[in-house]
């Protein structure tokens, strides 16, 4: 274990990499922006030891329930001997007469009257870089909060000193995401980055947001916060084929995975070297640091009560404007032509691309496929290896079609389903049945996915009618072998799926044990090979990869994906080994598999730019 741990340490000097001062190529250039190092602390050893004590006590309630804790008992946060200060001081306020009180009464009704001072500063606020986003906005009955603060406490009831700590709080966990976002050049929403960049010059905050700029999102030239609605047209332009395409000629350069992560090199002579190109990544001890920081946020009790009595503030303060409003802005939406809930753009997100239909929609699908492909070869039985037709396939399981209902076909994902991923999964079997599963809802089958292509391009279609609603469905990459990718991008062309309301999310899902049992791989770091090599050699050369470089074009993104309500026995630290290394029948934790994704994919954003 002490070994793991030294070559853990010794990564940044084993993978140096020297500055390149000259661009190599025209496709992958060294970014200059950097991942700042983790700077070791003493507060490192308390956020270390707070988050043991956290993942100690809830593997011990696990252990002892025997489930997952969907319920978080409740506890006080509170001293009462702080509580009882509180509750003194508001007494105290209470019984105040004479002319405090009458004064108290008279600002206690000057609600909704701002004073001229906040009524220039919103002037000036508006004439600034924020007003479009209020020129258009109703004229509503605005709620101003009045009244005299008790000293010592905020407008919310929660004492100052526990109201600063909270907000420094939530701003390093803001800095912390706008950090992780910024370097796998994924866009942050613009208006907390600009609140957020009031702070970087303050003491408390330095160090948080090295290296990251404003122009650190840049997106075709255009900075994040320069973009308009223009750069964004709503329709795509039409294309016959969406898919005929020019595949761009490649580059020279030499990819190997080390370590769990990916390197690109410039030459074979670099990689005999060890000098990959300067491709930025965050550091495991900056990953396990920040980690351990949000262990800490998450466990902070006056945090948590700020935060659900801040919420509540906002919910309530809600409600009161709808009551107060709810007819003014019925009356403004309806004053907007050609706009009403059936003609906005809505978007469908986490959707399988197995489960983007109904239930009735697969049971019309599947009997019009057996009176119109009834002799069609569909399947090769296991046992026998005798090729089936879709008519021997129902009868081998004593079904007509006329026999099929919805009821009988039970795919709909009911009350059951809840917090039961085993149930869950077994809905994706019509009729119980896994065969009939792999005929009408797999890509990767005996007849190469032809009928799930179908029935999606059914939806698509469905899709394209409503002409206002777009949906974002979900392919799986397991990571069992390289050729995952193009059988699925082989499929998606071959049988040309594609529509301008959809974009594709790959899901890849956590079972390294089940395919470690099976003996389809070695170790972990297999399992990565096979998911990011194929990604990083069709960047590097298009055309070794024509019909995967095509598909790429219409993928948003990545998510991993399991039954969170299992318990992790394993803790991912500084001593756990690494990918090359995980040799053991147990799955790594979540944890585990969030760094080397996150990192692999920040890696492939940038050689790709």
């Amino acid at each position: 274990m002490a070994e793991r741990s030294e070559r853990m340490d010794g990564r940044d000097d084993d993978l140096k990499r020297p500055a390149q001062d000259e661009i190599l190529s025209p496709t992958f250039a060294p970014t200059k922006l950097k991942f700042p190092n983790h700077i070791h602390t003493e507060m490192d050893e308390k956020f270390q030891q707070l988050a043991d004590t956290i993942l100690s006590r809830s593997t011990e309630i696990i252990g002892k329930e025997g489930s997952a804790p969907y319920e978080i008992p409740e506890y006080p946060i509170v001293e009462n001997e702080r509580k009882f200060y509180f509750e003194k001081q508001l007494s105290s306020r209470f019984f105040n007469t004479g002319d405090q009180a009458s004064a108290d009464h008279e600002r206690n009704n000057s609600v909704g009257k701002p004073s001229a001072m906040d009524s220039e500063s919103y002037q000036r606020m508006s004439s600034t870089d924020v007003y479009d986003e209020y020129d258009l906005a109703p004229d509503f009955q605005r709620i101003y909060i009045a009244g005299q603060e008790i000293s010592g406490i905020s407008s919310l009831g929660v004492p100052l000193h526990d109201l600063k700590e909270a907000s420094k709080s939530l701003v390093q966990a803001l800095m912390i995401r706008e950090k992780y976002m910024a370097m796998s050049h994924q866009s942050f929403p613009k208006i907390t980055a600009r609140f957020l960049q009031n702070l970087e010059d303050n003491e408390e905050f330095q160090g948080m947001k090295e290296g990251f700029g404003k122009g650190s999102t840049d997106v075709d030239g255009i900075p994040y916060f320069d973009r308009r609605v223009s750069d964004h047209p709503f329709h795509p332009p039409k294309k016959e084929d969406p898919f005929d395409i020019e595949v761009p000629m490649g580059v020279e350069c030499s990819l190997k995975m080390v370590q769990g992560l990916m390197y690109v090199y410039e030459n074979e002579e670099a990689v005999k070297n060890n000098t990959p190109l300067e491709l930025p990544y965050v550091q495991p001890k900056t990953f396990l640091a920040d980690q351990n920081i949000m262990y800490a946020l998450i466990s902070d009790g006056p945090l948590k009560s700020f935060c659900y009595r801040r919420l509540s503030y906002l919910s309530s303060k809600y409600q009161l404007h709808t009551l107060m409003n709810e007819l003014k802005e019925s009356a403004a939406q309806k004053e907007v032509p050609h706009r009403d809930f059936y003609n906005i753009r809505k978007v469908d997100t986490h959707v399988h691309a197995s489960s983007c239909m109904n239930q009735k929609h697969l049971l019309r699908f599947i009997k019009k496929k057996m009176k119109t492909c009834s002799d069609e070869v569909v399947c090769k039985d296991k046992k026998s290896g005798k090729e089936m037709t879709l008519a021997e396939v129902f009868d081998s399981m004593a079904l007509k079609p006329y026999d099929l209902s919805v009821d009988k076909l039970d795919v709909h994902a009911d009350r059951n389903t809840f917090h039961r991923f085993d149930k869950f999964n077994a809905k994706y079997n019509p009729i119980g049945e896994s065969r009939l599963r792999e005929i009408f809802i797999k890509t990767d089958n005996y007849i190469n996915g032809k009928y799930f292509g179908h029935v999606i391009k059914e939806v698509m279609e469905d899709l394209g009618e409503s002409k206002y609603q777009n949906a974002e469905y979900r392919l799986s990459i397991y990571g069992r072998s390289r050729d995952e990718w193009d059988k699925l991008a082989y499929w998606a062309i071959e049988n040309k799926i594609y529509s301008d309301n959809v974009r594709w999310m790959i899901q890849i899902p956590r079972l390294y044990d089940i395919y470690k049992s099976a003996k389809i791989v070695k170790n972990f770091q297999e399992i990565l090979e096979n998911i990011f090599m194929p990604l990083f050699e069709v960047t590097r050369n298009p055309q070794s990869h024509p019909e995967l470089h095509k598909f790429l074009i219409y993928v948003s993104g990545f998510d991993s994906v399991d039954d969170e309500s299992k318990t992790e026995h394993i803790k991912f630290d500084l001593e756990t080994p690494l990918p090359e290394d995980w040799c053991q029948d147990e799955n790594p934790p979540y944890s585990y598999y969030l760094y080397y994704m996150y990192a692999n994919i920040t890696v492939l954003n940038q050689f790709r730019r």
